[in-house]
């Protein structure tokens, strides 16, 4: 239930008279409910807010109580939306991944299906894909041949530095193609034609080096 129905419900009950003490009541059982707690940032909010009410009826008792009531519906209102606003960017926050995320992953393919993969992405037009599963089968193929540990966990930089000690000639080539990865999978870069063919082609050569 969000802030929004639970304030659509309240609206189609019949209107409240109630006395200051009671909308203080109303007020407190409101929050309570969990609909409104997202984290201990969201805990603190509500405990400040119920604190500066709680002060503004004790000093002020004469107030109508209509117009409590009208402050009580407006404070669940906020809190409702901040809530909704703290769920919402700790949802996205949880979406967005780590920029130094690993290359290899727990899938099961080989460097041959992670190739195929890759043209296939290329051939559609997906260049972003391609670059991102051309360089998981390169990293693929070279644990395939021995020179790269089976770590989901490895680094494209990690793979990048492994690879530079067995073929040093190479090292400013598999360097960039390790920032191109982050680059593109984790940095969110648009990915073109040209750079996926540079990876395939980079896996390619190492493929064919003894």
């Amino acid at each position: 239930m969000t802030w929004s129905t639970a304030l659509a419900d309240r609206a189609a009950d019949p209107p409240l008279d109630p006395s200051a003490d009671e909308a203080r009541r109303l007020l407190q059982t409101e929050l309570a409910k969990p609909d409104y707690y997202d984290d201990d940032l969201l805990q603190r909010l509500l405990d400040w807010i119920d604190r500066r009410i709680s002060g503004a009826i004790d000093g002020a008792s004469s107030v109508p109580p209509l117009t409590w009531f009208a402050i009580t519906v407006l404070v669940v209102g906020l809190v409702g939306g901040v809530a909704l606003l703290l769920s919402r960017a700790r949802t996205t926050a949880r979406r967005r991944p780590d920029r130094a995320g690993g290359v290899l992953t727990d899938e099961v393919a080989t460097a041959t299906e992670l190739r195929a993969r890759a043209e296939r992405a290329l051939a559609e037009g997906r260049h972003a894909e391609a670059v991102v599963d051309g360089f998981r089968a390169l990293a693929r193929r070279q644990v395939e041949r021995g020179r790269l540990d089976d770590s989901p966990g490895i680094t494209a930089h990690e793979v990048a530095a492994a690879l530079a000690l067995a073929f040093p000639d190479r090292r400013d080539r598999t360097t960039a193609g390790a920032d191109l990865f982050d680059a593109v999978r984790y940095g969110e870069r648009p990915a073109t034609r040209e750079h996926a063919v540079a990876v395939l082609d980079l896996d390619r050569e190492l493929a064919g080096t003894r």
